[in-house]
């Protein structure tokens, strides 16, 4: 026998469901006026009767909340993931049995009916009884139901006659099933039959349980279509460095593409916020990335190797940045040499707030900026960029800083050298701007006072002194009178001098 089936709560079938029906009526007032009766309650049943009388449900007059008006219960309907599986649900519970007397419900995970199909009379019958569309059927509004007590114990149930503890119900017989998400394992719904006494079959118990079952068949099949379509957009991003194990996550945390393949995680080692380190265990630490849908994990092994003898090389006034760890080129773009250079300047370590204001300014999103460091991490080794807060965890030479130092030794032939076309010439981010700014005022500054033709002549070609009138003026006083840059450099001058005319 399947599992699903054994642990269905379904009571005996019996060959009068009247005389059954009889019985159950003995059974609920017994129960109800705590009289001396040899019969009980099914278990299922007398535990729902527990929880439906603490929720202070009357047995003897009670009506299910209206929760849902009709343009409500339509937004709601949309937005249910069980709105796919309705032509599937309808085939097998309403196209299948012909003309029985019933009517299929579909509920979602709190009780409210979205759906509500079947015979006509039924119907009607139903609506005498709000058993209709907009309302809600959990334990705690309505008592002992099929579909409440379903939701209520995530087990397949079906209700007879008196099992229901309001007494508007007696005459109504139902079966209900719940349905879990795949990726879950959550109850999102219920699927229900109900009818009255004499008109529903024994077998439909069995057949709505079957029926939930297919409809999770459907959903788990539109799962696995979604994780290919996610795959096939990120699977360029399951490339590991060294050290590093990669992995796809869906929008609930699920496994479903990595790099190495069938890597495991620890139950519950995948936290939803984003860019922070966790411990992922088995002596690895992970950091997950926010991705358009879904999640990127990266995870790798602590190692307690120290850097000391690594050394990250940043070469960022030229005409495009360049990096090089260990003599090893790494390619970076315009973002992440503007990340680099923020933590350089800020050794002691800045926040994802900080780092979003100092590259993004005041619309910077440290979200973003998360992003955009895990993948620099991922790049470079996560014991290279640390967190908590985020900084470089390694010696670092790079050519804007030893501007700064030569300038401050007094030594502007060199540091002239070494500023290039002044750092990162292409960037807008708040602090290039402002580190630029002032390397270029203190080379300006070193190479006037210096007043050495050739460190003039070098200053005023690079971006920065080409249109300086008081570099190109000074640059004319002190080169020789026959020197053959004096035409140029003249050239020049009155060409800017008189378009500020």
């Amino acid at each position: 026998m399947p599992e699903h089936f054994a642990m269905m709560n379904f009571p005996e079938v019996s060959t009068d469901p009247l005389e059954r029906a009889r019985r159950l009526e003995r059974i609920h007032a017994a129960t109800l006026s705590e009289s001396d009766e040899e019969e009980t309650p099914r278990p299922v049943v007398a535990a729902s009767w527990q929880r439906s009388l603490q929720a202070r449900i009357d047995p003897n007059g009670w009506q299910p909340p209206i929760v849902f008006a009709a343009d409500e219960l339509e937004e709601q309907r949309d937005a249910h993931s069980l709105a796919s599986c309705l032509p599937l649900l309808r085939r097998t519970l309403l196209d299948e049995v012909g003309e029985c007397a019933h009517i299929m419900i579909v509920t979602d995970e709190t009780g409210h009916i979205l759906w509500r199909e079947g015979h006509p009379s039924v119907c009607r019958k139903a609506d005498d009884v709000l058993l209709s569309e907009g309302t809600r059927w959990a334990e705690e509004t309505i008592g002992t139901n099929a579909m409440g007590t379903t939701l209520a114990t995530g087990t397949s149930v079906q209700i007879h006659s008196a099992e229901h503890l309001v007494c508007t119900y007696h005459s109504w017989t139902c079966a209900a099933s719940p349905i879990r998400d795949p990726e879950t394992g959550e109850v999102i719904g219920s699927i229900d039959l109900s009818g009255p006494l004499h008109t529903m079959h024994p077998t439909l118990p069995a057949l709505v349980a079957a029926a939930s079952r297919l409809a999770e068949g459907e959903l788990a099949e539109q799962m696995r279509r979604r994780h290919m379509r996610i795959v096939e957009r990120e699977m360029p991003r399951l490339r590991p460095s060294s050290g590093e194990s990669v992995a796809l996550l869906s929008p609930y945390g699920r496994v479903i593409a990595s790099e190495p393949r069938n890597l495991a995680l620890p139950e519950g080692a995948v936290p939803r916020t984003c860019g922070e380190e966790f411990d992922a265990g088995n002596g690895r630490k992970a950091v997950l990335e926010p991705l358009t849908e879904g999640y990127l994990l990266r995870t790798y092994r602590v190692s307690g190797v120290k850097q000391r003898d690594s050394v990250l090389r940043l070469r960022f006034t030229g005409t495009w940045p360049e990096v090089e760890l260990n003599d090893r080129s790494v390619r970076v773009g315009q973002r992440h040499a503007e990340l680099l250079a923020a933590l350089t300047l800020r050794p002691e370590g800045l926040n994802a707030e900080q780092l979003a204001l100092m590259v993004h300014g005041e619309q910077g999103n440290p979200v973003t900026v998360r992003a955009e460091l895990h993948r620099l991490r991922a790049r470079l080794g996560n014991s290279i960029v640390r967190t908590k807060p985020y900084r470089l965890g390694v010696r670092v030479e790079a050519d804007f800083t030893a501007v700064r130092s030569l300038l401050r030794e007094g030594r502007p032939a060199a540091a002239l050298e070494r500023y290039g076309q002044g750092l990162l010439p292409g960037s807008d981010a708040p602090v290039v701007r402002a580190e630029r700014d002032e390397l270029l005022a203190g080379m300006r500054a070193a190479v006037l006072a210096a007043r050495d033709p050739e460190l003039l002549w070098r200053f005023a070609h690079t971006d920065s002194g080409r249109w300086d009138a008081e570099v190109l003026e000074q640059l004319l006083e002190t080169l020789p009178v026959r020197d053959w840059r004096r035409a140029g450099t003249r050239t020049r001058l009155d060409r800017l001098l008189n378009d500020e005319e």
